[in-house]
């Protein structure tokens, strides 16, 4: 296996930080060398130099920075990850957005989502939700990877993404696929709708409708503290006055934006939109 030296590692980082704030880091070198390898091989080039170089100037650049991306960002991720912030969004949250709202419509937002098993337990905690009976709930996940995006529109999945699932939740919104896996129910898949986005690219984020509730959870932490700002203030542009931010539980807003105050419910930590009037 073709190994990279600390400049070409620096340089491939550069290259992906520009492209879409994702950090390389150094401990991370190996796991970059044995995903990209196969690349290199492919397009036929001799080290990690030539491949940061084709990956700058080629033609075919923007195809092999998406394939690059695909291989190196991390995609962990389950069905009810983070029960603990999912019952306080269902419990106090929701009913708050429901106290506050001008229409019967809600607009949902998991910025980041991979392969979709954000997206479809919201929509499986809102369907049933008591108050939004009757409402039109648009729940949007959005990625950079267009495979991933390509996996929660399949919504196919296997043990593994439910490992938090119930036996309950598991007959009520599952039913079984090819090969012991499973796929999530025609209702839940109708209120979600996948879509790719760039969360440095502020103009094709204002092409969003503006949302009630963003969720971005353990996204944040894989980039720099500058992208993270600019990421943070895109939210706050896109998020309605009162509405609501979840962030993973490793992650926080200190030192980063002003423009969310910290709100504690009784059963976790949020941040919200303060309202102007």
């Amino acid at each position: 296996m073709v190994e990279m030296t600390p400049e070409q590692l620096r340089l491939l980082r550069d290259v992906l930080q520009q492209a879409c704030g994702f950090v390389l880091r150094d401990d991370l070198k190996f796991v970059a060398e044995r995903r990209l390898a196969p690349r290199l091989e492919a397009l036929g080039l001799r080290d990690f130099g030539t491949y940061q170089r084709y990956l700058r100037f080629d033609p075919r650049r923007k195809e092999e920075l998406e394939l690059a991306l695909d291989l190196l960002l991390p995609r962990e991720t389950y069905f009810f990850r983070e029960p603990t912030q999912l019952t306080t969004f269902v419990d106090e949250v929701v009913p708050r957005l429901v106290q506050d709202a001008v229409g019967r419509t809600l607009h949902v937002w998991s910025a980041g989502c991979s392969s979709g098993e954000e997206p479809y337990t919201l929509s499986m905690l809102m369907g049933d939700h008591p108050l939004l009976q009757g409402w039109d709930l648009d729940l949007l996940g959005t990625d950079l990877s267009q495979k991933a995006l390509l996996a929660a529109r399949h919504a196919e999945y296997g043990p593994s993404a439910l490992r938090a699932t119930s036996d309950a939740q598991r007959a009520r919104f599952f039913e079984p696929a090819e090969h012991g896996r499973v796929r999530v129910t025609r209702a839940v898949r109708e209120r979600v709708r996948f879509g790719w986005l760039n969360l440095i690219d502020a103009e094709g984020a204002r092409l969003l409708p503006m949302m009630d509730v963003i969720f971005c959870r353990n996204v944040l932490i894989y980039f720099d503290t500058e992208t993270r700002r600019r990421v943070v203030q895109l939210f706050s542009e896109r998020l309605r006055e009162g509405g609501y931010l979840l962030l993973g539980h490793s992650e926080n807003l200190f030192s980063l934006s002003t423009r969310f105050e910290l709100v504690q419910l009784s059963g976790d930590l949020v941040y919200r939109k303060p309202r102007t009037t």
